[in-house]
């Protein structure tokens, strides 16, 4: 038998999530496949033991089995999130003691329990949770803060000074338009480009995503913000008319979704990446975990899915509001069939990105003056412009704010930093993006290659975490652009678990396999370094392809510098 002592990921959840729409808690344990039967049942039981034992029979059990493990979780009283999380380990740990045929005392347990229940107990928070349900307003607690409203329509308190709902101005109160955005690649652009729309349409944006959060024009914090305190920043900021949320797979398995309901919420695809943590072990799984997005919309609210996905179309059923489609591929007949029936799709025809609704439809930009589509080698930048439009038809932004807004978006690395930013440096042509799976990889392929070079380079840079099955599919789909040179570049601060150099020989192997050679690779201690080896590489005329995680900011400061000074390919880098 073998059992892991210790949970994996014990967390609260502040939102409606994975398993269940309630507040409550969660962890994943290590359970051999031998032994799920009776582990399950035990731990099942241990779980419903403790909820009687401290009053809370009417709290729900989930759990899901995936391979190697499982999860179990709870349902629980919103000013009780520790506490539930102290329980959920206390079940296993009484499963534990179960199967090693040891005592566990179940009685004292529970009783140290239901102290730290009543310590965590809040019934001014609770009253003005229900009291904004009962006007129709959102409500955002669980941290330092509490928020009733969105936006220009909040009013944010701190949790040691909270008034009573009699003190509250309900009628002062109202929520603002919210957009999330979930998917494995394009979250971070399709909400920049909607961010754009939003301010050609004359709005205060707030938006955040997985480099800042950014009201208007100004960032308020910079850093990975894609999670549920990068949203909270962004809806709780009193100057915002209009909310667009990046919603990472990591922020929704962790604490569930990062406010609670939605107008819209847009998925722009699903592929392998990040498997093999919360118990998230397979494609299908995380399509699973990514549609739970689709709980948020609000009746009359919109979900926007990528037709060209077979995963999201897949899911497509499971949903019974509106939903609107984008893609590149559509079959035109059912498309015509859609659109006469009043259907909402935005897609390209005759070089044109299109929008479809009540039964027509209307030109909103060429795809020749779409900067970041490159004349429409970068499809992928298309399908993210797809869906902002889609997303901004369903928040009722004009056509001409969209046209205006994508028109002007130059995909620079100071308005999309990371994400497809084409650079001429010292004769050289360069892309910084921030790429790092197969799917995102092998969508760069096609535009990279639509650039005349003498020769071409790939940076090539895994974390820690992904599986060697998916580095390799990563190093295939780069081995497709058919570089002359790749720098592999080990990430210290990413291991997450590998010891230094192991993804470094991962890759390293692949692409021997592949049929490279020691001339055709650079190895490499940090990203940063692995630029260096690139410039000085490089030759007037080559393209280098710098797929970069870990050390962007110094990445680009370097890169300013060379261009600032005048540096040409095949010269010195200045010190």
């Amino acid at each position: 038998m073998v059992i892991d002592k210790d949970l994996k990921n014990l967390r609260h959840l502040t939102g409606a999530n994975f398993l269940m729409a309630d507040f409550g808690a969660a962890a994943e344990a290590k359970i051999d496949e031998e032994s799920k039967a009776l582990v399950l049942s035990l731990w099942r039981s241990a779980a419903r033991d403790l909820l009687d034992a401290v009053g809370w029979s009417d709290s729900k059990i989930a759990m899901r089995v995936f391979e190697g493990g499982a999860t179990l979780q709870i349902s629980a009283p919103t000013d009780a999130l520790y506490a539930a999380t102290d329980l959920v380990e206390a079940s296993w740990n009484a499963t534990i003691a179960k199967l090693a045929g040891t005592a566990f005392d179940n009685e004292s347990t529970a009783l140290v329990l239901i102290a730290k229940i009543a310590a965590e107990l809040s019934p001014i928070e609770v009253a003005l949770a229900e009291k904004a349900r009962e006007h129709g307003v959102t409500y955002l607690g669980h941290d330092d803060k509490i928020s009733l409203g969105l936006g220009c329509g909040a009013k944010v308190y701190d949790i040691s000074d909270l008034p009573t709902p009699d003190a509250v101005d309900w009628n002062g109160l109202h929520d603002v338009p919210v957009a999330m955005v979930t998917g494995t690649n394009g979250k971070s652009t399709t909400v920049r480009l909607t961010a754009a729309i939003g301010a050609a349409a004359g709005k205060c944006v707030g938006l955040s995503s997985s480099d800042w959060v950014r009201v208007g024009g100004e960032i308020l914090d910079e850093g990975d913000y894609s999670g549920p305190a990068g949203a909270r920043l962004a809806v709780r900021d009193p100057r915002v008319e209009l909310a667009i949320i990046e919603t990472a797979r990591g922020g929704l398995m962790r604490r569930g979704l990062p406010v609670p309901n939605a107008d819209v919420c847009l998925l722009t695809n699903i592929a392998a990446d990040h498997l093999g943590t919360y118990g998230i072990m397979d494609v299908a799984a995380l399509a699973d975990a990514k549609f739970q997005l689709s709980q948020a919309v609000k009746t009359g609210g919109r979900l926007v899915l990528n037709a060209d996905d077979p995963e999201l179309v897949a899911r497509s059923v499971q949903f019974s509001g509106g939903i609107t489609w984008f893609g590149l591929n559509i079959d035109p007949v059912a498309l015509d069939i859609w659109i006469t029936n009043g259907g909402r799709a935005a897609y390209v025809a005759n070089g044109q990105m299109m929008l479809a609704r009540d039964g027509k439809s209307e030109p909103v930009l060429a795809v020749a003056d779409f900067v970041p589509a490159l004349g429409g080698a970068a499809k992928f930048n298309i399908y993210n412009a797809l869906g902002a439009i889609s997303i901004a038809d369903a928040v009722g932004l004009p056509i001409s704010a969209m046209s205006e807004g994508l028109a002007g978006f130059t995909d620079t690395p100071k308005e999309n930093p990371g994400r497809g930013n084409y650079l001429s440096i010292g004769g050289l042509n360069l892309l910084i993006d921030f790429a790092h799976n197969p799917h995102g990889v092998r969508a760069l392929a096609p535009a990279i290659k639509s650039f005349k070079a003498e020769r071409r380079l790939v940076i090539a840079g895994q974390a820690g975490d992904r599986s060697d099955k998916d580095t390799c599919d990563m190093i295939q789909a780069m081995w497709t652009i058919e570089p002359d040179m790749v720098v592999v570049a080990e990430l210290p601060d990413l291991l997450r678990g590998r010891q230094l150099g192991e993804m470094t020989k991962v890759m390293s192997d692949e692409l021997v396999r592949l049929g490279a050679t020691d001339e055709n690779i650079i190895t490499t201690d940090t990203e940063y370094s692995a630029v260096l080896k690139a410039m000085e590489w490089a030759r007037p005329g080559d393209f280098l392809a710098l797929l970069v995680h870990d050390d962007r900011i110094e990445i680009m400061a370097l890169l300013d510098r060379l261009e600032k000074s005048g540096w040409q390919a095949g010269e010195p880098l200045p010190t």
